[in-house]
């Protein structure tokens, strides 16, 4: 996370609705050998208290949780270059402007049984981005079939401890000069969902 206050200033409740609706992140956590890290859709709980996730049994970061252990989940939202040229302004340097979030908290196994619901509260979260598509459910799987899918990956749960965010959106230079940017960056298009970020750029209040 940036060290600057000014970036840092998004309550926890944002972030986490920020997350809940992004479900997708990256998981990391130590190794006998290193840091392992897994790229996972996941599913906020309503309380934003916990992250129910899935793992393929086969992945390193499921072959160490024999027990719970400590966890990060990262989730990274739109990011672009920011040309220091863009602002207009003297004594400015080149920076990148992002949006992300870090989930800290304990990292377990669950039991088998909880696979199944999770898989549907998982497709159901993305589905309803489909509408009026019909949602997709597991009841459309023939049963050995699923069944044989679900052997082959194994249910977590993040429980959450730790929130913490960074909008870094061009809070720390004038209103005028950060919309030139933000221009410049929709129109320039250099990272991911730049023009995401450059509304949200247009959009701090300063």
């Amino acid at each position: 996370m940036h060290p600057n206050p000014i970036y840092r200033g998004t309550p926890e409740t944002e972030a986490l609705a920020f997350a809940a609706e992004r479900g997708f992140g990256t998981l990391m956590l130590n190794g006998a050998d290193g840091p392992l890290a897994a790229h996972i859709p996941f599913v906020l709980s309503e309380d934003g208290q916990s992250a129910e996730l899935h793992l393929v049994r086969s992945n390193p970061v499921a072959r160490v949780l024999a027990a719970p252990g400590p966890a990060l989940l990262a989730v990274m939202g739109p990011d672009s270059y920011v040309s220091s040229d863009w602002y207009g302004l003297q004594d400015q340097v080149p920076t990148w402007n992002y949006i992300g979030v870090h989930l800290r908290g304990t990292l377990e196994l669950l039991p088998l049984e909880a696979l199944r619901g999770h898989l549907d509260r998982l497709s159901a979260h993305f589905e309803r981005l489909l509408l009026p598509k019909k949602p997709w459910t597991t009841d459309k799987m023939p049963d050995e079939v699923l069944d044989r899918l679900m052997r082959m990956i194994v249910p977590c749960r993040l429980t959450i401890a730790d929130v913490q965010s960074t909008w870094k959106l061009g809070q720390n230079k004038p209103a005028e000069a950060r919309h030139r940017a933000a221009d410049q960056m929709a129109a320039a298009g250099i990272g991911q969902e730049a023009a995401a970020l450059a509304k949200l750029m247009r959009d701090v209040q300063s």
